[in-house]
């Protein structure tokens, strides 16, 4: 089995989670959403191509290695918005308060951010899908849309560094063999499948290790002890992009110790 892993990296990160009342949470690692969403802006698809975005979403399954999971931000936000019109669209921010003038309000929020967190993903395809794994890491290396982190505010610090791994069993023998690349600035060539001494110390990063995967445990790995694994759900499987809807989708919870 083919694997094709890259990295998400930068100095804010919002993944999105179940939104109720006035706080947008955030968890510490990506789903499926905001991953699928990624690879889509990088091949060009738009949010209004429904079932080019329902082919990406059933044509891959994902997992996702956590190094760093940050640090927690809360950000208060006011925002000054007029509600709508029957059909009638505010085409810019001056028709909003000139036009709308009478009927803005404001909008209280409470959103959080992760800070400074570092994760490595790792893709598989499945029947009927609609990429290859090589057309998907030309255009995570060349994207045709801007690429974020959840949010637009959240621009990627560190390229991708998309690579393939060929022939592994499993998730867990993909990820062993990915090469990092420095994050910070390093007159030092680095090669190697752990990120460096100074990368770490400068994220804080302990040496244990989350793992998120779909699928069946042995998806994951054949030779580690599975009995810690747990089994969550989580609802971020796209339904509509463009309305914001989301499905539950099961998803594996496996802790390392020791880096792993």
């Amino acid at each position: 089995m083919d694997y094709l892993l890259f990295r998400l990296y930068g100095p804010m990160a919002s993944w999105g989670e179940i939104a109720v009342g006035e706080t947008r949470h955030t968890p510490s690692y990506p789903g499926k959403s905001a991953i699928i969403g990624l690879m889509a802006a990088a091949l060009g698809i738009k949010r209004a191509e429904p079932e080019k975005q329902q082919q990406m979403q059933q044509g891959y399954a994902l997992a996702v290695k956590v190094y760093s999971q940050g640090t927690l931000l809360r950000d208060y936000h006011t925002v000054q918005a007029p509600d709508s019109v029957g059909k009638f669209i505010y085409r810019t921010r001056r028709d909003e308060l000139v036009l709308g003038k009478a009927r803005l309000g404001t909008i209280l929020s409470s959103r959080e951010y992760r800070l400074d967190a570092l994760a490595l993903v790792a893709v598989k395809v499945l029947p009927n899908a609609p990429y290859d794994l090589q057309t998907i890491k030309k255009h995570l290396e060349k994207p045709r849309f801007h690429l974020y982190l959840g949010r637009k505010s959240c621009p990627l610090a560190a390229p991708l560094h998309p690579q393939i791994s060929e022939g592994k069993n499993n998730y867990y023998e993909a990820f062993k063999v990915y090469e990092h690349k420095p994050i910070m600035p390093t007159n030092k060539s680095f090669e190697g499948s752990t990120i460096s001494v100074r990368d770490a110390y400068w994220l804080r990063q302990a040496d244990d290790r989350h793992y998120y995967w779909e699928g069946a445990a042995s998806d994951f790995s054949d030779t580690l002890d599975m009995s810690r694994m747990q089994t969550r759900i989580r609802h971020d499987q796209p339904l509509s992009r463009k309305r914001w809807q989301f499905s539950p989708r099961q998803e594996h919870y496996f802790y390392c110790q020791g880096g792993e």
